[in-house]
């Protein structure tokens, strides 16, 4: 009589995700903040308010993905960089509202569970943790054979931050004639990677391992370079110069994300020459032939924060933002009338 079936041999192992766990534990311990009250291990993760710190807290949650940018990762065979994207993609919209992040959680789905490989994109969450002064309080990884293909994998994430609610930002106080600051972005973030992809790799035919003269790296190290986390320079900003309005540029480009925060009434006009736009993007515009106007749409284009500063205060936005050696530009302006944003 053969030997019946097993959670194992249909495609699912318990023993492998127990070993994921222990190899885990170093990168999410080293994430703690004072607030957190267990380790990993619990069926839900703790964290305590610090109600002296914020007399009247707003918590601000957000969640996002990493996208076909994992895609990059699988065929470079690294793994230890989109888990900071993933973080980025979260804690940086949370920002705009004004909010510290307080802690993190990941979400891994794989088709075959190798706990080296999951260790090297936890690894990647803590960095992002790390780089955000936010715990990874939790996670959750789901092996799914049949559903993805042994290789194949996927990431979502989940933040929570906190504001005092008298100094929650959403973008209403802006007004004409505020200065908009831009802090530079490291490349094309966590956005518009299906048209990278299509562009450069199928169209133009390249290799992640071919070595790009303008670009100054392979392009799959191009590709793979993690998005930036804003959170503890804008935060230190903050303390500073009060910002009317923040936007993080991600899928839509300036335009769109910008829009969001900008008051009915007002317009925004970017100068397009403010900045240099790095060489990915050239790149990409030239091999794949793609009109100025959808790169913007589709890209970050260099910038990937934006703030609004009203005029008196942005000289000393400027002065602080080069302190902490932050990169950035006054990109435009905003206006009377219309509602829209301008890039010219």
């Amino acid at each position: 009589m053969k030997d019946g079936w097993t959670y194992k041999k249909a495609g699912v192992d318990i023993d492998a995700a127990n070993k994921s766990v222990d190899m885990i534990k170093k990168w999410v311990d080293r994430t703690r903040r004072p607030e957190v009250l267990a380790g990993i291990g619990s069926f839900g993760g703790f964290f305590q308010l610090d109600n002296k710190k914020y007399r009247e807290p707003v918590l601000v949650s957000g969640t996002d993905g990493v996208g076909t940018k994992l895609r990059i990762a699988r065929l470079c065979g690294i793994y230890d960089t989109v888990g900071i994207d993933l973080v980025a993609m979260c804690v940086n919209d949370i920002l705009t509202h004004g909010a510290e992040p307080l802690f993190f959680l990941d979400y891994l789905a794989v088709g075959k569970l190798q706990p080296a490989i999951i260790e090297e994109l936890v690894k990647g969450v803590s960095e992002g943790c790390l780089r955000a002064g936010c715990a990874l309080i939790g996670g959750e990884t789901a092996e799914m054979p049949g559903f993805y293909g042994s290789d194949e994998f996927d990431m979502a994430g989940f933040t929570v931050g906190v504001v005092d609610k008298s100094r929650l930002i959403n973008g209403a106080a802006i007004q004409s004639g505020d200065v908009l600051i831009g802090l530079t972005s490291s490349g094309l973030h966590s956005n518009g990677y299906s048209l990278a992809r299509k562009v450069l790799l199928e169209e133009a035919g390249l290799s992640i391992n071919d070595e790009i003269d303008e670009l100054g790296m392979t392009l799959g190290e191009a590709l793979l370079t993690p998005t930036r986390i804003y959170v503890p320079k804008v935060l230190s900003l903050l303390h500073e110069v009060p910002i009317r309005g923040m936007a993080h540029i991600t899928g839509g480009g300036i335009a769109e994300n910008l829009q969001r925060i900008i008051p009915e009434g007002l317009s925004a006009e970017i100068d397009r020459s403010a900045w240099e736009v790095p060489a990915i993007f050239n790149l990409i515009a030239r091999l794949g032939d793609v009109p100025e106007p959808e790169m913007f749409r589709t890209f970050n284009m260099g910038i990937g924060y934006i703030m609004a500063i009203a005029q008196d205060y942005a000289g000393q936005a400027m002065i602080h933002l080069r302190m902490v050696g932050e990169n950035s530009q006054v990109i435009g302006r905003v206006r009377s009338g219309g509602s829209q944003v301008v890039i010219q």
